[in-house]
């Protein structure tokens, strides 16, 4: 994301905003958790907040801050996020290792740190799986959650069979908002009739 944004601070504060449980942040929360010094972080917030992705509300004489979802960007911005921290980068970033992968979607529930239920498939990963290499690989994003990940893979064939079947875990995994992590979201779709 570095490359796409000019001000690395303002790229910290996006990812910070985008990965975090948290909804609203104070400036020196943000200060300490970017780790770049307080007049850069508030003049990356100022042009935030210009350009109206990030809002602010007072509360007991202290400003916070959050990103507004309301943004014409807002869904661009989060799937970069996403490829670009936690267990989106950690999958790209190892892409070879997790064995001949077609496709990865990521529950857009999950990228924002929703509650999952627990018929919810949070990952589905279709391809030949090395499977101990994608275990590891979301047990460390388990660990650092604190929370379980529901996820889903499968192989080529046993995918087509269920999309042409229509199976209804499959659909129900489909049709929810999604971040396409590996593969287009269109192929994936193809022969699903929504």
């Amino acid at each position: 994301m570095e490359e796409l944004f000019v001000s690395k601070v303002r790229v910290k504060i996006l990812k910070l905003f985008f990965s975090s449980k948290e909804i609203l942040f104070h400036v020196r929360e943000i200060v300490r958790r970017v780790d770049e010094e307080i007049n850069a972080v508030r003049r990356e917030l100022a042009r935030l907040e210009k350009f109206n992705l990030v809002d602010s509300e007072w509360r007991a004489n202290r400003r916070l801050y959050r990103v507004r979802k309301d943004h014409k960007f807002y869904s661009e911005l989060l799937g970069m996020v996403v490829k670009s921290t936690g267990l989106g980068e950690a999958i790209l970033k190892n892409k070879p290792k997790l064995g001949r992968i077609r496709y990865v979607m990521m529950a857009t529930r999950f990228a924002t740190h929703g509650i999952s239920g627990s018929e919810d498939v949070d990952l589905l990963v279709v391809g030949q799986v090395v499977l101990p290499e994608l275990q590891a690989l979301i047990a460390d994003e388990q660990t650092r959650r604190e929370q379980e990940i529901n996820y889903s893979f499968m192989d080529e064939t046993e995918f087509n069979f269920r999309v042409k079947r229509r199976d209804p875990f499959i659909l129900r995994v489909l049709t929810q908002p999604k971040i396409m992590l590996i593969g287009d979201e269109m192929q994936l779709l193809d022969g699903v009739i929504l």
